[in-house]
């Protein structure tokens, strides 16, 4: 089963009127030509902004405020191991004294 080849041939003339001259439309060339340029001016910028982010801040202010902070942090940590330290000795007495001496056994704190 063959297609005819001369109906199809006699439909390409039709079909190119109905496209056209095969030009794009202004439109589509004014577009392309603005993300272009649009991009070529903005690549520099973005260029720039993407350094410093890679930088980092550069406000020495800002970077002694965040060793400042760190280091009450280390502080910070060291207060909670000796809080957790007290809390056990602390558990540790109320246990010794909840047991009571061999003389007085299982005297109860505050009595």
């Amino acid at each position: 089963m063959s297609l005819p080849i001369l109906p199809l041939l006699s439909l390409a003339p039709q079909a190119q009127v109905i496209v056209g001259s095969g030009d794009p439309p202004p439109e589509l060339i004014m577009a392309i030509l603005g993300i272009l340029v649009g991009g070529l001016l903005l690549w520099p910028l973005v260029r720039a902004w993407a350094r410093r982010l890679e930088r980092g801040s550069a406000d020495p202010a800002l970077k002694e405020e965040v060793e400042h902070l760190r280091a009450r942090l280390s502080e910070m940590d060291g207060l909670q191991d000796r809080v957790a330290e007290l809390e056990e000795r602390a558990d540790f007495a109320e246990r010794m004294l909840t047991q009571g001496t061999p003389d007085q056994p299982g005297r109860q704190l505050g009595a």
